[in-house]
């Protein structure tokens, strides 16, 4: 699929919408909405920084997507309601799932899933900036190192969501690619942006694109099982670091779809297993676990079948998600380490927790019972951020089977195959 949206031939619109950005990077996204321009336009300099807060926007779309499809695709949420668009995504039907690539046109009452086509968007725009920011000179592009440094970090989590989520990959109308193939770009991704971040002195945006290019580049060498280059970029990342995707409330298409589909419509429900999760308190005794923080709506959602289990993490349309953190770090680190090193780092994310966890005993168990001790940590950490699904897919790990509580059956779908508008529209798959 060709993304290509500043053809030359047509008139084109330049959407950038007003950005809800963290005050660390307003300087770089408080740009001027453009209005319908000529395609040509677009070659103009001065356009750049509109360019590349409308790319980071697409991208946040994208990582928004991925994590609530994710959501289902993984057990974390059920479909509420009857919606086809929906619904198949829990019971995982091929069919249905190869006609729905996903969209960034959303609004409060949508339902549909899918990620691949916000997340194509998103890396055609941050490619595409990237190149005519290098073909631009610091004179004609303020902050121009900076934002090539934030197209590329941006750039390589579109890459890295796309080769954790889908069975195969292709890049703009290209042959087939395997997911190491694109983990390689993801990670050539993240090291040109940490190379660039570094090179800049006095700037609080490239030290949080830096670390969000760390870990970005330690999931990537994670994804690809080496350890120990894994393990190297996570220790780097300085505790309570958060980089997040943002939203606002001004524009339908910009509300945190999270919020959309569980507060302000019974859409979506918190599967089973995440309900009334209990964890050792630092203080002492048993609470619930802060990491998971669900409650019951005493009534059944849309479809009259499901039980309404709300989730609590994205409480506003304006609410961030995650794409990256000190916790995930630490977590990457444990797994790659693992031993009394490993189990410190999982201890020091527990008692970050608001109220605190108490920390596990050593000695660190190891093998399975090891693997299984980080995982069940990040299933409970990374809630609802889409990585329990690549976890899933990391290790085999079992998905649901059998029927349904609507009469369903699960298909034996695991990894997201290439959608319908990709193979019957790209030479290569015809």
């Amino acid at each position: 699929m060709r993304f290509e949206f500043y053809n030359r031939r047509i008139t084109a619109t330049l959407l950038v919408l007003s950005l809800a950005a963290p005050a660390a990077c307003s300087d770089l996204l408080d740009v001027e909405t453009a209005g319908r321009l000529p395609a040509e336009a677009l070659d103009d300099p001065a356009l750049i920084p509109n360019l590349a807060a409308g790319a980071i926007q697409t991208l946040q779309c994208g990582a928004m997507a991925f994590a609530a499809t994710a959501g289902m695709l993984s057990g974390e949420y059920l479909s509420g309601n009857g919606f086809v668009n929906n619904h198949v995504w829990e019971w995982r039907s091929i069919t249905d799932i190869k006609g729905n690539p996903g969209t960034c046109n959303v609004g409060r009452t949508t339902t549909s899933m899918g990620f691949y086509t916000p997340l194509q968007q998103a890396r055609y725009q941050l490619e595409d900036t990237f190149r005519r920011a290098d073909a631009a000179t610091d004179a004609a592009v303020p902050n121009r190192a900076l934002i090539m440094a934030q197209m590329r970090a941006y750039a390589g989590y579109a890459y890295l969501l796309l080769a954790e989520g889908m069975c195969q990959m292709t890049v703009d109308g290209g042959p087939a690619m395997t997911k190491v193939e694109v983990l390689n770009i993801a990670e050539q991704r993240f090291s040109d942006a940490i190379t660039r971040a570094l090179a800049i002195t006095g700037r609080t945006e490239a030290t949080s694109i830096l670390n969000m290019a760390r870990v970005g580049r330690a999931r990537t060498r994670l994804d690809k099982n080496d350890l120990t280059g894994a393990a190297a970029d996570a220790i780097l990342v300085p505790a309570n670091y958060v980089r997040s995707a943002e939203f606002s409330n001004t524009v339908q298409a910009r509300e945190n779809r999270y919020f959309n589909l569980t507060v302000r419509n019974d859409y979506l429900a918190v599967g089973p297993d995440y309900i009334n999760l209990t964890a050792p308190a630092a203080a002492g005794g048993t609470i619930p676990d802060p990491r998971v923080r669900v409650q019951d709506m005493l009534r059944n959602a849309n479809d009259g079948v499901t039980r309404m289990w709300r989730q609590l993490k994205f409480t506003a349309d304006a609410s961030p998600l995650t794409i990256a953190s000190w916790a995930e770090a630490q977590l990457i680190y444990a797994e790659a380490v693992g031993g009394q090193l490993g189990l410190d780092a999982v201890n020091r994310v527990r008692a970050a927790n608001s109220p605190a966890i108490a920390a596990i005993a050593g000695p660190a168990p190891t093998g399975t019972a090891w693997r299984d001790l980080v995982l069940e940590e990040r299933r409970r950490q990374l809630f609802s951020e889409g990585q329990r699904y690549v976890d899933m897919l990391r290790f085999n790990l079992p998905f649901q089977s059998g029927v349904n509580r609507k009469g369903q059956t699960f298909s034996n779908l695991t990894c997201v195959p290439l959608p319908d508008v990709e193979t019957r529209n790209n030479p290569n798959f015809s």
